[in-house]
């Protein structure tokens, strides 16, 4: 049976506060699971922190997330050999170099590629701002040359990126509609036309949330359609810090993002039984 496993981002867990107080990642850990997240996000950049990460983890079932940042083919080794070590459910690979022309870009996704096959883990490309996939119509335009690519779609991004109006009309979203055939994990905040990340729990919001609803039940059931009966979807609950968290006059969050990561949980639990 094809399964949904949400995730929760250990960025997303940052308060940064005022107070200076930050969590313990015990206490964090301990806040994922009494929540009912089955996995985690983290970065898997540095050989002493991943370490600490699976210490902290251990016997707790929770799966990993692993990303990583590379601008080579070479850069990508790290991380393989530590996700070969401390296992993951997959690489989320933010591609950090930014080439104005398609074809410099092939060899760089290819050998991305080929060493994810050798190493028999799976790397998906995230879709996202300031990296290779910043623009929508140039990873369209990667994907009409690697079709099979796979992506790990961060939609708030492209939203934000292209400022999309609102309605948002028929080309704009067969343009998500391609990207969402691509996709074998997401990456999950709302954004507006003008904000990457806006408050889901604000009533005037409510139509940014149905349409990004609509979106991930369109990705969902394309998944659906092409993933193995037995596979397991990824859907990373991720509202980041400010400033990606809208702050107030008191350099504070303007909302509780943990009760909204809760929130958003639930919708997608939600979106994924009505499938």
């Amino acid at each position: 049976m094809q399964r949904l496993l949400i995730f929760q981002s250990l960025w997303a867990m940052e308060r940064r506060h005022t107070d200076g107080y930050e969590r313990s990642l015990s206490e964090n850990i301990a806040m994922i699971i009494e929540a009912g997240f089955d996995g985690i996000s983290a970065h898997y950049t540095n050989r002493a922190d991943v370490v600490t990460l699976n210490d902290a983890i251990r016997g707790t079932g929770l799966k990993i997330e692993a990303v990583c940042f590379p601008r080579t083919v070479e850069d990508l080794r790290l991380p393989l050999e530590l996700a070969s070590e401390f296992p993951v459910n997959h690489i989320n690979l933010q591609p950090d170099i930014r080439l104005r022309r398609v074809e410099d870009c092939l060899p760089i996704l290819d050998g991305w590629m080929r060493l994810s096959e050798e190493a028999r883990i799976p790397v998906f490309i995230e879709t996202h701002r300031d990296r290779m996939t910043t623009d929508l119509l140039f990873t369209l335009d990667l994907l009409d040359t690697r079709p099979d690519l796979p992506l790990l779609a961060d939609l708030s991004h492209f939203m934000v990126a292209r400022e999309f109006a609102f309605p948002v009309d028929a080309e704009n979203h067969a343009m998500i509609h391609r990207i969402l055939r691509n996709a074998h994990a997401f990456h999950g905040r709302v954004a507006s036309r003008e904000q990457v990340q806006i408050e889901i729990s604000f009533p005037h919001h409510r139509p940014w949330v149905e349409l990004f609803l609509q979106w991930w039940d369109h990705g969902m059931r394309d998944w659906r359609g092409r993933a193995a009966s037995d596979a397991e979807l990824v859907f990373t609950c991720e509202l980041g810090p400010k400033p990606y968290a809208i702050s107030g006059r008191d350099g504070n969050d303007s909302t509780d993002r943990w009760a909204e990561a809760l929130l958003l949980r639930q919708m997608l639990l939600d979106l994924w039984a009505a499938i």
